[in-house]
């Protein structure tokens, strides 16, 4: 029997039988690790539940694969190579399916009926609040309704038509400083259209969301406020990572800069006050949301911080996704001229005068319509899907059996799992990239043809409702009229007033990287004032 006299004995001999042993302990961890991972990787690809989903054999063994093609901003393109090579269903990690046809829309993300569960948010995709109040695209079904029918009323078509005059003030200030480039030489005639288009999108958005705009018209140049959303949208992907698998923080912690981490929250917390300074003005006599909101708050209103969780995804939501879609068009059109030119013929035959332009008036153009439409699906500005979790019991998508849990010994897999960077939750989603570049869905999905969406027989077995830009369901973007009214605005005052032509540099626009969002460089134009 061993004896120690004091502590500090116990203390020295615990220490160097921990130095001693510290070599077999690592030996017995090799050896388990070496016998435990290939056993899962083994489970996963030939007797896991999806086993016979199609898709590649190591990303079925694990999430390495997809979390390496997410970080580094490459996982859209991939997903699409997955799909062209193993179908419309596709099984890219341990627990996650992929699918790209128009009846997926209908099954995962569509509204409940007697025979169909709702399958609820894969809330690793979404940022956390700042307080404990949700916002609308984390709330639960009860919440989200309650929000919905309040914000409804901000873009209602009532509100769209009383916000057309703050539109105009700002998409009329885009063509004062791109005219102001054109005639005076600024820049030598080359503007970068998807800063401007930013510019743009943030004004209005900020307008709308806190009372007052950003300034970045005014000033061409990005509100400090503006740049911190944009270092975001990188986090946002690593973020996604952590959530599959909190235990990655601590390394992730190590490499992430710790100031992008605390802008991103300044970024969370200055919407937030802001939003909640404007709603504690109550209504007033302009068209913003909050006007809209607070005079339809009622026994289930809004409280001040749901309506700042909420202000934060308004901004975001409504501003960079409209402007990635007016640079997106632009670019399209100018890699394609016959398309370019039809449009200008349809816009300037249509308005003698700039001033007749307006949402009655655009809507009346259905090339317009289809050269949008066609730059949502050529380059969405969401590439990646949005993930929803198979309900309790297992469901049927497309005709393919999802059953909810793992296995009877899910507890056991899943602890084991960690090891081979998976995670527990069934996900399953739509694509937005994968899906609108498919052959199966689309006839020429990687050609800009407007004609597509105007009955030309070459595109009659297109399956168009594989298009859901706004998603699809109860849970889709409330702000899809909205987007539309301004789009169609922007663009065609844009093309009634300019000649552009596209700039060497900018030939490869569209082959940019994707953190949630696309990281969009400089799309060069050189402007021309329309000689009238």
């Amino acid at each position: 029997m061993i004896t120690v006299k004091e502590p500090g004995a116990a203390i020295q001999l615990i220490q160097r039988t921990a130095v001693n042993e510290f070599p077999t302990i690592l030996k017995i961890c090799a050896l388990l690790i070496l016998l435990i991972l290939p056993s899962i990787a083994i489970y996963n690809v030939t007797l896991h539940p999806l086993a016979k989903v199609p898709g590649p054999k190591l990303y079925a063994m694990s999430d390495l694969p997809h979390l390496h093609k997410l970080v580094t901003g490459r996982w859209p393109f991939e997903l699409k190579k997955l799909h062209d090579k193993y179908g419309p269903v596709v099984r890219f990690g341990p627990n996650d399916v992929s699918f790209t046809s128009p009846q997926a829309w209908k099954d995962i993300y569509g509204y409940r009926t007697a025979t169909k569960k709702i399958f609820m948010k894969d809330l690793r995709l979404y940022r956390g609040t700042l307080t404990s109040s949700p916002n609308i695209l984390i709330a639960n079904d009860a919440d989200h309704s309650r929000m919905r029918r309040l914000l409804s009323h901000a873009f209602s078509e009532k509100a769209l038509r009383s916000q057309e005059d703050l539109m105009e003030v700002y998409i009329g200030k885009l063509i004062s400083a791109l005219r102001n480039r054109a005639e005076n030489g600024v820049g030598g005639g080359i503007v970068d259209m998807a800063k401007w288009y930013n510019f743009l999108t943030f004004d209005v958005l900020g307008d709308l969301a806190f009372g007052e705009p950003f300034g970045c018209l005014d000033s061409g140049g990005y509100h400090p406020w503006v740049e911190l959303i944009f270092l975001g949208f990188k986090l946002a992907s690593y973020m996604q990572a952590i959530k599959r698998h909190p235990w990655l923080m601590p390394i992730v912690k190590l490499v992430l800069p710790r100031d992008l981490i605390r802008k991103q929250s300044d970024h969370q917390k200055m919407s937030f006050e802001k939003a909640k300074q404007r709603a504690e003005l109550g209504p007033k006599d302009r068209p913003d949301f909050m006007s809209h909101v607070l005079r339809a708050n009622d026994e289930q209103a809004m409280t001040l911080n749901e309506m700042g969780e909420n202000a934060n995804i308004l901004i975001v939501a409504g501003s960079e996704t409209t402007a990635t879609l007016l640079s997106g068009t632009t670019f399209w059109l100018l890699k394609n001229p016959g398309s370019y030119k039809k449009l200008k013929d349809e816009v300037r035959s249509a308005f003698q005068d700039e001033k007749e332009i307006n949402l009655q008036e655009v809507s009346r153009l259905p090339y317009l319509l289809a050269c949008l439409k066609e730059g949502l699906r050529m380059f969405p500005p969401v590439p990646s899907g949005l993930p929803r979790l198979v309900p309790e019991g297992g469901a049927f998508v497309d005709g393919i059996w999802l059953p909810e849990k793992v296995c009877r010994w899910q507890s056991l897999v899943v602890l084991l799992n960690l090891m081979m960077l998976t995670h527990k939750k069934k996900s399953v989603s739509v694509p937005h990239w994968a899906t609108y570049h498919s052959a199966s869905n689309f006839t020429l999905p990687d050609s800009y043809i407007p004609e597509r969406w105007l009955d030309d027989p070459r595109f009659a077995h297109d399956n168009t409702d594989a298009l859901q830009p706004f998603s699809y369901g109860p849970r889709n973007c409330l702000g899809m009229n909205l987007a539309y009214a301004e789009m169609r605005l922007a663009l065609a005052r844009v093309i009634y007033n300019f000649d552009f032509e596209l700039q060497p540099e900018s030939r490869s626009w569209d082959k940019a990287d994707i953190f949630v969002f696309w990281q969009k460089g400089p799309l060069n134009v050189k402007i021309t004032s329309r000689k009238l």
